[in-house]
Parts: C-alpha cells; structure tokens; sequence
C-alpha cells in the first residue's frame, strides 16, 4: 500500500483525530444520504438517483441532448456505466439515441417528451427530499462554507490532460 509521506522524513501523513473525525462524518453523511435521495426517487419515480441526474443533463442541454462522451463526463461516470443506464432510459421511453450527425462514430442521448414529463413530475419530490435532508439543517452560512469546500475538493480531484484517471476517460 502506498502512503502519502512528508518530504522530510518519509513517514507517512496519518489523519488528526480531527481530520478522521471530519472524514468519518463525511462519509457517513454522504452513504446516508445518496440512499435517502436514491430511495425517494425509486419510490416516487421508479428511477435510481443516477438516472434522474442523467435527465436533468440532458434537459438542461440545447436540444435537450448531448453526445453520449459528453453526459458521461459530466455525470462522473464511466462510458459502460451510462451505455446501461441510458439503455434502461429508453426501454422507459425517456430516452433515445441518436447518431451524431458530426461524428458517424458518435452518439447522442436525446430526452424524449415522455422523459422531460417525467422529469418534471418527479422534480418538486427531490428538492423536496434534497431541502429536507440538507439545506433546511444548515445556516445560509454553512451552505456558502459546504459549497466552496465541495468546489476546493472537486478541482483538486479533476486533473487536466488525456492521461488523467478519471471516470469518463475509462
């Protein structure tokens, strides 16, 4: 296994109790969390959390669609995973493939009318569910701080260049 070390002794850089406290709470936090919104929508929905955001990519997109290496990258997902997803979309008719008349190797995702009614059927539940379990807990401070820390963690963890680990480049 390797470890993260300082430069001076290249001993590794174990978490302070506060470090661990706050990294325990995150994950707890976010595990509780993706199931409270993923049950919500399954239930209201009949749709995981995963599709949904797939829906508001694409209903949010010009023409409401975007090729599919696009929606991958911007769901932080990876190209198998959406192929499934968006395959499970159509058989529901709220999506549907189209080539992209740019690149014949390419595709896109296109949501379909039966999609955005869904969509819009389905949104007032989620931000009810996403209010509840975050925002209505926090102070307009708190929700600044916990937005700026998400923005510090998530350039820190998207690296520029093709050779970059990420999910949408696998």
């Amino acid at each position: 296994m390797e470890y993260m070390t300082t430069a001076s002794t290249g001993a590794p850089r174990w978490l302070t109790d506060e470090e661990q406290s706050a990294w325990r709470a995150y994950l707890h936090a976010t595990t509780l969390l993706e199931d409270h919104l993923d049950r919500q929508l399954q239930r209201d929905a009949g749709m995981p959390h995963i599709y949904y955001g797939l829906l508001v990519q694409l209903s949010q997109a010009p023409r409401r669609q975007k090729r599919m290496t696009e929606l991958a990258k911007d769901a932080k997902i990876t190209r198998s995973r959406l192929s499934h997803a968006v395959a499970r979309l159509e058989k529901s008719g709220w999506v549907r493939r189209e080539d992209c008349p740019s690149d014949k190797r390419g595709q896109n995702a296109v949501l379909t009318d039966e999609g955005h009614e869904m969509l819009r059927r389905s949104a007032p539940g989620h931000v009810s569910a996403v209010r509840q379990a975050v925002f209505d807990r926090l102070t307009p401070e708190q929700v600044r701080s916990l937005g700026e820390i998400m923005q510090v963690v998530a350039a820190g963890l998207q690296p520029e260049g093709t050779d970059a680990d990420l999910p949408w480049l696998r």
